[in-house]
């Protein structure tokens, strides 16, 4: 009877299998459109590195401390890693759903099974295993989904780690700005203070009238309020750095005292011309991507729950049985039942969670593909913005030259009074300016920077990533 049973489902099983396979999931990949080229030259005057040590390549070890101790503290590091190890766990579930589950048995009993017999103890010890049998590969799809979910998680938790070290040198090279400004702004009323004091003097003997006087002590006290400004502005971002590096305000303001104040440039970093594969390279792209290998697989599962499940269950035992101080030991078993679960009805739950999974698996495409272009976006605005700051650098550093002759110049007329306090003034105003401008120039180029190696990924290796994911976990 048992044989004929199997006789009988095993063709089923066979047709189920073939008919339901290579449908029930829809695609795994989706194409994204990405431009051909870049529409925007690319940095490659000079060497190029990898973005893997890019923080170390720009000669900075502060910098680089400060990036290691706030990743070493971030939660959103944390929870990122977090999220790795809960995805690996489930991978390990969705491994052990493809396997047969065992377990085993230990049992005695002591009594009397009918009138008149005598009293008897039986013991029992056996395994008992089950399977159910993939035919249309439901569990197959969420095993290879719980692998994706890995590699999403992981690339979760590069991005976590880039956008650290992001925020970092961005506020890292904001106070060193800061920093530069605060001692421009000292110098420039160092030089108004002395202008007003000598200007006080004239006045108090007659050679200037005492509105110039009061003139030059409101162009100190702007220049002393300024100064304040930028101290209270250069304090803030110690605060920030502090917070989120986690390093004593104390030993991170030492630290800061003896780093060099001209960092070195930002190392220039290889791009490949082709933007689709420079997009593939980052980690969030790459977690999209995952994504919708997740969905598909969602949604063969939830159709998986409307087709029949075939499971085999078997047992072996071996028993002692005591009697009247007779004993009798034997051994069985069993194989099956081989059974065939058929859903008929559920009210529409089942078809109510297909159109949900298949609604989600259109709405991550959708998602994954607006991050492609959001990619290509952020890629093309820090190529532009560092266009831009070389193509103005050379204009700043004549402007900033030009206008420093022209105060220089200025301040010997006024000492000899063929000049006016107007004038002077006005020369002041525009050196300064122009100097703050080539600071915030240099700054607006290193952020430039740190945008163009947050936009190619900060060095995501996607290989590491794949082949880590597909490795049993460890502990």
């Amino acid at each position: 009877m048992m044989q004929h049973s199997v006789r009988l489902l095993l063709p089923l099983a066979a047709a189920l299998a073939l008919s339901a396979c290579s449908s029930l999931m829809p695609p795994t990949q989706v194409d994204a459109a990405a431009p051909a080229t870049w529409h925007t030259p690319l940095p490659h005057q000079g060497s190029v590195v990898s973005l893997t040590q890019w923080w170390q390549q720009q000669g900075d070890p502060l910098l680089v401390e400060l990036i290691a101790a706030a990743q070493a503290v971030s939660p959103s590091v944390s929870q990122a890693l977090a999220r790795v190890e809960a995805a690996r766990a489930q991978q390990a579930a969705a491994r052990g759903a493809l396997l047969p589950s065992l377990g085993a048995q230990i049992a005695a009993t002591r009594g009397v099974s009918q009138p008149s017999q005598p009293v008897a103890t039986t013991q029992q010890i056996g395994l008992q295993a089950a399977w159910e049998l993939d035919l249309v590969g439901a569990n197959r799809a969420v095993s290879r989904a719980a692998v994706a979910q890995v590699e999403s998680s992981q690339a979760q938790w590069h991005d976590a780690r880039v956008s650290v070290a992001a925020e970092v040198a961005n506020l890292y090279y904001g106070l060193t700005n800061c920093t530069q400004q605060l001692a421009l702004a000292r110098r420039d009323a160092a030089s108004r203070v002395e202008t007003a004091r000598l200007t006080d003097i004239n006045a108090k003997v007659g050679f200037l009238a005492p509105s110039m006087a009061a003139m030059a002590r409101a162009s100190a006290a702007d220049a002393s309020s300024r100064v304040t400004q930028q101290s209270a502005q250069c304090e803030q971002n110690t605060k920030a750095l502090v917070a989120l590096t986690a390093v004593s305000e104390p030993i991170f303001k030492v630290k800061m005292a003896i780093a060099p104040v001209e960092h070195a440039q930002a190392a220039i970093v290889s791009i490949a011309s082709v933007p689709a594969q420079t997009i593939a390279q980052r980690p969030d792209v790459f977690s999209a991507e995952r994504d919708v290998m997740v969905a598909s697989a969602q949604v063969g599962a939830a159709l998986a729950q409307r087709l029949p499940r075939l499971t085999l269950a078997g047992s072996i035992a071996g028993t002692r049985l005591t009697t009247n101080g007779v004993d009798l030991e034997g051994t069985t078993w069993s194989f099956g039942p081989l059974a065939i679960n058929l859903p008929l009805f559920d009210g529409g739950q089942r078809a109510a969670a297909v159109t949900a999974s298949e609604a989600n698996y259109a709405a991550v495409v959708m998602a994954y593909r607006a991050k492609v272009r959001q990619a290509v976006r952020e890629v093309e605005e820090a190529l532009l913005n560092l266009q831009s700051t070389e193509a103005r650098a050379q204009d700043a550093r004549v402007s900033t030259q030009g206008y420093a002759e022209t105060l220089a110049a200025t301040q010997a007329r006024f000492g000899q009074g063929l000049a006016s306090l107007v004038e002077l003034e006005d020369a002041r105003r525009n050196a300064l300016a122009s100097e703050s401008a080539q600071l915030g120039l240099a700054l607006e180029r290193n952020r430039a920077w740190v945008a163009l190696y947050r936009a190619l990924g900060g060095g995501f290796d996607v290989q590491a990533t794949t082949h880590a994911a597909t490795q049993p976990a460890t502990r």
